[in-house]
Parts: C-alpha cells; sequence; structure tokens
C-alpha cells in the first residue's frame, strides 16, 4: 500500500518545511489588529501548507513573524510589511515552488 507524498514532507538530507507560523507582536503598542489581519492573510494564502499560526504578544515595539524558528520579517529592521511581502518571505519557507498569483505580478 502507498500513500501520497504530503506537500511539506522532506527530502532525505533535508530538514523538513517549517508548517508553524509565529507573528509577534507588541501589545503596548495595540498591534494585536494589524498581527490578527496579517495573520488572516497568511492563513488564507497558505491554508494548505501551514499546521498552525500562532499569535504571541509581547512588548517593546516588537512585531516578528517566524516561519518555524527562523525570522523572516523584523519591524525593527524592515519596518512594518507589507502583506505581499511577508507572504514571499513565507512562501520561500514553507511552499518553494508556490505561486502568488495576481501578487507575484509586477505592475
Amino acid at each position: 500500500m502507498t500513500t501520497p507524498e504530503t506537500p511539506h514532507a522532506a527530502t532525505p538530507g533535508t530538514a523538513p518545511a517549517p508548517r508553524r507560523v509565529t507573528i509577534e507582536y507588541c501589545t503596548q503598542c495595540r498591534w494585536l489588529p494589524r498581527a490578527a489581519w496579517l495573520a488572516q492573510e497568511l492563513l488564507t494564502t497558505f491554508e494548505a501548507e501551514l499546521d498552525e499560526l500562532a499569535l504571541k504578544p509581547g512588548t517593546g515595539g516588537v512585531f516578528v513573524v517566524r516561519a518555524g524558528d527562523e525570522v523572516v520579517w523584523d519591524r525593527r529592521e524592515h519596518g512594518f510589511p507589507e502583506p505581499t511581502a511577508v507572504k514571499r518571505a513565507v512562501r520561500d519557507r514553507v511552499a518553494p515552488g508556490k505561486t502568488l498569483g495576481h501578487s507575484e505580478r509586477t505592475p
């Protein structure tokens, strides 16, 4: 009996793609709505590729997006993200080769 290969299965000798995204946001700055909106965008785009998306309360102006343990966006380095930029960064880690549709078209 064979089972279908899952899209997140690792090839021998490589680590599996992260299936969890975490958005850490500053509660003092009241950035929960921004984090929740970005979470919704990511869950809609990667509904089949993600197992979990967590919102993690933090302090001190933090707004960091992680795929697995890897930081893919940090507000302190890059400013607040456009959803397309975060989607590309997450896609590159969890679903390389997945098209983002109209989000990838250049004007």
